[in-house]
Formats: structure tokens, sequence, C-alpha cells
């Protein structure tokens, strides 16, 4: 029997003992028992169960839908994180708040979404919307701040005493406790406190101090503290204490004094020697360095 029908044989599994013994003499018989068990491995990966082509059709019919709803559900699924997602972002942006501050001996300049500028003094905060800020621009001030607001619609700056409103102009908001204070250096600006309204022109100002209505002029074109100085008058010394612990970061003791004396005077921002001396002397008191960040306060008679 020749070589060919030998292998068609081997491969029908019908060799005879003696017809094995004959193929596997052959050079290329180990080849082609790897060939057919490599062949063993390989797998259809689907197939359909059909015994005609009319029942194709019917299952492939009746599957197509479900792979465009899968695709639908799929990207449904998608869009609606998108949705959420940018829902979540504009929520956030349009909503969030955002605040500065001042540690004590600090001060620093704020650029506003709109180029208006806040100088911020020792100890002091603002919180405002920058989302909201081209249709509203009201911010919260908490402390002592120097604003030079540029044109557009109403400014307004909230605090616990009450609320400034402008147009565009350049004044100072001063908010402690127990203290208000508006200057007007340049343009208009309204007051409203409780319920008492009062517009301001340049060199105006307005102070509430204790729940009293104080009314005066300035002649200086920016607040003294915007050039590292404190300026006081006929204010309360305790004011003065607590500005000056402001500046340097202290703490300040005293014994034995009338806090509650007025003061008029000031002192600079950049010596503390210098600005102790500022504020006892006037007074006829005396103070001592006990640490680091602690001033004793006292009479010099005692």
């Amino acid at each position: 029997m020749d070589k060919e029908d030998l292998v068609k044989k081997w491969l029908n599994e019908e060799l005879t003992d003696a017809e094995k013994k004959q193929l596997s003499k052959s050079g290329d018989h180990e080849f082609n028992e790897y060939i057919v068990s490599s062949a063993h491995h390989f797998k259809a990966s689907n197939f359909y169960d059909t015994s005609t082509f009319d029942s194709f059709k019917k299952s492939y019919k009746q599957q197509k839908p479900t792979k465009k709803l899968i695709r639908f559900n799929t990207l449904l699924k998608v869009a609606s994180v998108v949705i959420i997602g940018l829902g979540l972002y504009y929520a956030f942006f349009f909503n969030a708040q955002t605040c500065i501050e001042t540690l004590a001996g600090e001060k620093m300049v704020i650029a506003l979404p709109d180029n208006s500028k806040v100088e911020l003094n020792a100890l002091s905060s603002v919180t405002y919307h920058v989302g909201k800020w081209k249709d509203d621009r009201t911010l919260l001030l908490e402390g002592e701040a120097f604003f030079k607001v540029e044109e557009g619609s109403s400014f307004k700056v909230k605090t616990s005493h009450g609320l400034v409103a402008v147009l565009g102009t350049e004044f100072n908001v001063k908010q402690r406790d127990n203290y208000f204070e508006v200057t007007c250096f340049e343009g208009t600006v309204k007051v409203n406190f409780n319920e008492f309204n009062k517009t301001l022109f340049q060199g105006d100002t307005f102070l509430v101090l204790n729940g009293k209505l104080i009314q005066g002029k300035i002649d200086s074109k920016v607040p003294v503290w915007t050039e590292n100085m404190s300026a006081f008058n006929a204010i309360p010394f305790k004011e003065v204490l607590a500005e000056i612990e402001r500046q340097y970061n202290l703490q300040i003791v005293y014994k034995n004094i009338n806090i509650n004396r007025l003061f008029t005077g000031g002192f600079p921002h950049d010596d503390l020697e210098n600005a102790l001396i500022a504020i006892t002397q006037p007074m006829n008191l005396s103070y001592e360095l006990n640490t680091s960040n602690m001033v004793i306060i006292h009479d010099k008679e005692n």
C-alpha cells in the first residue's frame, strides 16, 4: 500500500498493526503526529445549533435586539454619570466660598474676580463666592480691610455690625468687638447700621463704639495702617492694646490701669520697643517684656 493511502487510513483510525509499523518507518511520521496532536487544542469559539437556515435567522433576530438594548443601557449609564458629574461640578463651583485670612502681624493684598483690590489688616478675613461674583459682588468681612473697588454693579461688604454698599470707590472698614468704623477715601459710601442709614463722602468717617455713634473727618488719602502705622483719636486704651496684640502677635497683661481711658496717638508696626514706648509714655505707664510674646503694662507708681 502506498504512503498516501496509509496516511488516510491512519487519520481515520483504520490501520492494522502491520500497516502501523509500515507507516511509523516513514520519515515524516513524527511530524504528522505533532500536527494531529496540536489540532486537538483548537476549539470553535462559538456556533449555532440550528438545523435549518430558517431557524438560524430566527435565532439571530432574537439575539440582535438584546445587543442593541445592552448598548443603549450602557450609553444611558455613561450619560447619567456625565450629567451627575457636571451637576456636582457646577454646584460646587457656584456655591463654594473662598475665604482668605491673615495671621497676627500679617497683612495681605487680594485681587477679587473683577480686579477690585482688598488689603487685609492683621487677624482679618474676607469670604466671597467666586462663581457668583459677576452677578453679586458681596463679601463678608471679619476684622479690617481697605477696599479699592472697580466700577460696576453694587459692591457690598457685610459685617456682624452693619452693611457697607458702594458702586466704585476707596474705603476702609474696621469691624472688631464693639467697634465698627467706615472711612471713605474716594467716591461715595452708603452705610447701614441697624435702622440707621448714612451716606459718606470723601474724608467722612462713621464710627460706632460700644453702641455710641461718632462721625468725623480725615485728611489722609489712605488708611495709616497700610503704611505700617496705627493711629487713634480719643479711643479707649483697651482698643489700642488689642491692636498692638494683633500687629505683634503678643499677649498683653495689664495691672492696676484704667483701660477705658481715651488715647490719642499711634504706634509703628515694625519696631516693638518703640511701639510700647509710644502707647505707654503718654498714659504715664511702664511696660515689661516678660517673655517673647508677653508684655506686662502697669502704672509707673506701682
